[in-house]
């Protein structure tokens, strides 16, 4: 036993027993995962039957000017009210990850966007503040996100018609997620699949890596100890108006 952790330690023979039993494990969780992800891409499709156009760097773009030519778009829901003056710092861990990853699913036919209600210049502002390179397009004038569970109202809460992660929600305001969309050959853009909450944790390397170390994510909440790249020597986290 390790005094000063009270882990059990053991032989280098039942280190490997025991590391052994665990990779049959592991295996068969990536047996699972691959079973799942092939339920995920039978899900059947949804026709978007709404124009959507958004504010972007060149102008106004339309959902299907989005997927840049690709059949294939990921819309990941980025949390940035309109009146905050930064970007969530949970849905900024989410994105820091995004840019190396786009650089080779785009050349295998799948487009990536950022969409929030925030004003374009604010998100232009954060998005060079914070290196990023992926297309992001403000939703303020457009009711993409209403439609798509990334935001809700107090009004809508109060009627019953608000819901985020396939439920009821009594949480106003903006919330995080992805939505992915197919473009067929006339045109036509499917919504197929939306995700939620921590339903994007698989994407997220930094959890993988601290998930195999003795101490894991080493939090004592979700997430409660990210911040912004940019102020994790500031000491404190600092709050975007997010929760």
């Amino acid at each position: 036993m390790n005094p000063q952790s009270g882990h059990r330690v053991a032989s280098r023979a039942e280190w490997l027993e025991a590391r052994k039993a665990l990779l049959a494990k592991e295996k068969e969780l990536t047996r699972q995962r691959d079973r799942l992800k092939e339920e995920l891409r039978a899900l059947p499709w949804v026709k978007v039957e709404k124009e959507y156009v958004f504010d972007g760097p060149s102008g106004k773009i339309s959902l299907a000017e989005l997927f840049g030519g690709r059949s294939q778009l990921i819309v990941y829901h980025f949390m940035f009210d309109p009146s905050w003056e930064e970007g969530c710092t949970g849905c900024s861990f989410i994105s820091d990850h995004v840019d190396g990853a786009r650089l080779h699913f785009e050349n295998r036919d799948v487009s990536y966007v950022a969409v929030s209600r925030a004003p374009l210049a604010k998100l232009e502002a954060f998005r060079e503040r914070m290196g990023w390179e992926f297309p992001w397009v403000s939703s303020g004038n457009t009711d993409f996100n209403y439609d798509y569970d990334a935001s809700c109202t107090a009004e809508q809460i109060a009627e019953g018609k608000a819901s985020y992660n396939f439920a009821p929600t009594d949480e106003p305001g903006e919330h995080h997620g992805v939505s992915v969309f197919v473009k067929d050959g006339d045109g036509t853009i499917y919504h197929t699949y939306s995700s939620y909450a921590r339903g994007l944790e698989e994407t997220l390397g930094g959890f993988i890596w601290m998930d195999i170390t003795p101490k894991g994510r080493n939090e004592d909440g979700t997430m409660n100890w990210i911040r912004h790249h940019d102020r994790y020597d500031e000491g404190t986290k600092k709050t975007c108006g997010c929760h």
